[in-house]
């Protein structure tokens, strides 16, 4: 018996079964609760992992998966689906939830009630947006991570942070409301939501009816871009990411993802190039828009004096870039697009992770835990030896002690910035080469093509040129005043819980620089099965319900006595 259709379930089965036993378990066994969640998102990285194993070593078209829960005949019953895309983002939600989970663990995780809960079905949610394989499924899901996010993102409490969390309440309610709106109208004009069986309704669509279809999709793409974080739907999103705690606007990154992920799949399966008159429809929508968050996002992060906002605005202009190759719908852009995402997902969770502890020492409004009062060493004062150097405050220049945690905190900072700016020699730097690349080459290096660079081609390369400069100067300014100001403040209390998440996130950002190669040619799979989606389409229709014992009885020859 083949096993594996049945894991694709697996990762979210397994976070609704734990926050249901966490949830009987109440808030007396924190310490209980925090081990159970830990094995479990350990358990569905692990199954992510072998799915994604699964498609890579499949050939096409049987790396794609599809498992029916209801083993009801598409389209009639839910479909659940994975490929390359889903599978790689399921192993990115369970690695950045692992490291977010640990940092949570040393203390926000007592901030409030129920947080190990909220935590399980917010990756419930996130493992079921990019599993289904239906629209209306697709926002059960996305009001399942949505609940879970708004507890998420109270949790602590404060005044900016219940404030802020108030607005991402209200603005994602009624994108959730548009996006009802907008399946409703798809649905009445093609009578499906199965986006495969929708794949073959939209090219067949009549001429009278396709202005009520293209507006369904508009109104369905302000709730998917205003989750991505496209400008001017994301002016919500910058103070929300910027006051939650630190565990989750870290879990947070990898949210707007979620509303790409869905611009790219349904942009690519619905309105590819086999769809008729409603092809390519609202591309430069994706373009223009994608480029004009990247300019707001750049000037504002000029203007940050947090880490925090820095940081929320740099998803930001990742959100931009993403968008803009979206929108190009070229196999070439699209695969180096996915690799920058993967870099860049990484990058921003530990910068959130790392902003938390920078700014201890500078911040009053830390929450002070029973267990967070550690004994403080005392500080003798020796003269310096003989002949020693002194600056102008007669402290000895040559030979002063880093304190270990400032050293970490600096290095992890500079990792942080190399990798966001795009320089060299981290994986931030292959991915915008490699847009950078495909932006010049669409065919690829070594395909002779006479067809010239398009406009938009050239404005997109300039502004990730322009917004990698921002970056470099954002982020130069805010090393100097993190660390390099005379002003004398104490050494943060790091635990190595705390230390142990960005250590991981950072390394595997060294890791993806060394393996650039084989992850560059499973994006490049990716984007082949993106942009040709009748694969995908054949997958989904041509599978069928498993028998019941009846019906094989049934169907078996009868013997004669």
């Amino acid at each position: 018996m083949n096993l594996m259709p049945h894991l694709i379930v697996a990762p979210i089965l397994l976070p609704l079964l734990t926050a249901a036993c966490m949830l009987l378990l109440g808030e007396k066994h924190r310490p209980l609760k925090a081990r159970i969640n830990l094995i479990s998102t350990l358990l569905g990285l692990g199954i992510s992992v072998m799915l994604l194993l699964w498609t890579r070593h499949q050939a096409i078209p049987a790396s794609i998966g599809v498992y029916l829960p209801s083993n009801w005949q598409v389209p009639f019953g839910i479909a659940l689906v994975v490929d390359h895309l889903s599978a790689l983002m399921l192993v990115l939600t369970g690695i950045i939830a692992i490291c977010a989970l640990l940092f949570a663990m040393a203390r926000w995780d007592r901030a409030g009630a129920s947080f190990h809960a909220l935590f399980q079905i917010q990756l419930m949610g996130l493992y079921g947006a990019f599993l289904t394989a239906d629209l209306f499924n697709l926002f059960v899901f996305f009001e399942v991570l949505l609940a879970a996010s708004y507890g998420l993102m109270l949790h602590g409490s404060g005044k900016t942070r219940v404030s802020a969390g108030l607005h991402y309440i209200s603005i994602n309610l009624l994108a959730s409301s548009l996006f009802l709106i907008g399946a409703a109208l798809i649905y009445g004009v093609t009578g499906t939501l199965n986006m495969a069986d929708l794949a073959l309704k939209i090219p067949l669509v009549p001429e009278a009816d396709r202005g009520l279809l293209h507006a369904g999709t508009a109104i369905l793409a302000v709730a998917f871009l205003a989750k991505a974080g496209m400008w001017p739907l994301n002016f919500w999103l910058v103070p929300a990411y910027s006051s939650a705690s630190a565990p989750v606007a870290a879990l947070f990154a990898i949210m707007t993802k979620v509303g790409i992920y869905t611009v790219l799949r349904l942009w690519t399966l619905l309105f590819s190039g086999q769809a008729g008159a409603s092809a390519y429809f609202a591309g430069d929508w994706l373009i223009y828009g994608g480029m004009a968050t990247i300019v707001c996002a750049g000037i504002a992060i000029l203007a940050a004096q947090r880490l925090e906002r820095m940081a929320s605005l740099s998803i930001l202009v990742s959100a931009g870039i993403l968008l803009s190759a979206v929108g190009f719908a070229q196999p070439n852009l699209t695969a180096a697009a996915l690799f920058y995402l993967i870099s860049s997902t990484l990058a921003l969770s530990a910068l959130f992770l790392l902003a938390e502890l920078i700014e201890r020492s500078r911040s009053s409004a830390d929450l002070v835990l029973e267990d967070d009062a550690e004994p403080q060493p005392s500080l003798t004062v020796t003269p310096p030896p003989r002949g020693s150097n002194l600056d102008d405050e007669q402290k000895v220049v040559v030979g002063q002690i880093i304190p270990w945690t400032m050293a970490f905190l600096g290095l992890s900072f500079i990792a942080c910035a190399l990798l966001i700016i795009g320089m060299p020699p981290l994986s931030g730097f292959i991915g915008k080469l490699s847009l950078l690349n495909a932006l010049l080459n669409p065919l690829g290096l070594g395909n002779a093509t006479d067809t010239p660079i398009s406009t938009a081609a050239w404005c997109l390369l300039a502004l990730l040129i322009l917004s990698g400069l921002a970056s470099l100067i954002a982020f130069s300014r805010m090393g100097i005043q993190r660390f390099w100001t005379p002003l004398e403040r104490p050494s943060p209390i790091l635990r190595r819980i705390e230390c142990l998440p960005i250590v991981l996130l950072l390394g595997l950002c060294v890791l993806l620089t060394f393996k650039a190669e084989p992850v560059l040619r499973y994006t490049q799979a990716a984007a082949d099965t993106l942009n040709n989606p009748e694969r995908y389409v054949m997958a989904v229709i041509g599978t069928r319900p498993v028998p019941s014992p009846q019906a094989k009885a049934a169907s078996m020859p009868q013997v004669q006595p």
